[in-house]
């Protein structure tokens, strides 16, 4: 883990590492200067999720950076690897009227939703990406690309876990912004977040390196 922190001193990222892990710790000399400009213009989610891992006296490293359209620029500016990436999606996966419910799918970034894993575990046909403005209503104005893996008490969602997130040490993620971003241990990330599930409704996919 250490290398992965040297690896982001990176001028347009600014850095705060918070609490000690054996997987987030590094030494004064290798730590990143703050980044101040940071605090002022952090999101009401990117808030919420450090004051509940704060609270729980988690360890995590917050990063604000240039914005990020794309998994593979994110892992970049992390300064990790692609598969530690965790996407967070928001379908609609539920028959029925009064269980025809949006939820928090999170996959590694590395792998594609399979989507026919999920009709079965939900025994449904339907499955579909929230819209835009779907997302939008059901997070409070986020937008594609910045949701975090993070359902109550950050949002209102049930939230699933892919296995391929056990699969990592650690998870990185945006928190509520393209350029506002959280890495941690996964192990810390599945006790706080605490899934409703982890299964498998990932396959394929690419791996992408940072060097």
């Amino acid at each position: 883990m250490d290398q992965i922190l040297d690896r982001q001193k990176d001028a347009r990222v600014g850095a705060r590492t918070h609490g000690i892990h054996p997987l987030l710790s590094h030494s004064v000399k290798g730590a990143i200067d703050i980044c101040r400009e940071a605090d002022d213009i952090m999101t009401s989610h990117q808030q919420r999720i450090e004051n509940l891992l704060e609270e729980s006296q988690i360890p995590y490293k917050s990063l604000h950076h240039e914005p990020t359209k794309t998994s593979e620029e994110s892992a970049n500016v992390r300064g990790v690897n692609l598969g530690t990436g965790g996407k967070a999606l928001v379908l609609q996966c539920r028959d029925g009227s009064e269980d025809n419910k949006f939820a928090l799918f999170i996959l590694s970034a590395s792998r594609k939703l399979h989507t026919k894993a999920i009709k079965k575990e939900f025994q449904t046909k339907n499955v579909r990406f929230a819209t835009p403005e779907e997302l939008a209503a059901l997070t409070d104005g986020l937008v594609p690309g910045s949701v975090p893996p993070f359902g109550k008490p950050i949002l209102d969602l049930e939230l699933y876990v892919d296995t391929s997130i056990e699969s990592n040490e650690i998870i990185a993620f945006n928190c509520g912004s393209l350029t506002d971003s959280i890495i941690m241990s996964v192990q810390d990330y599945l006790t706080i977040a605490k899934p409703s599930k982890i299964f498998s409704f990932s396959k394929g996919g690419k791996t992408l390196m940072v060097h």
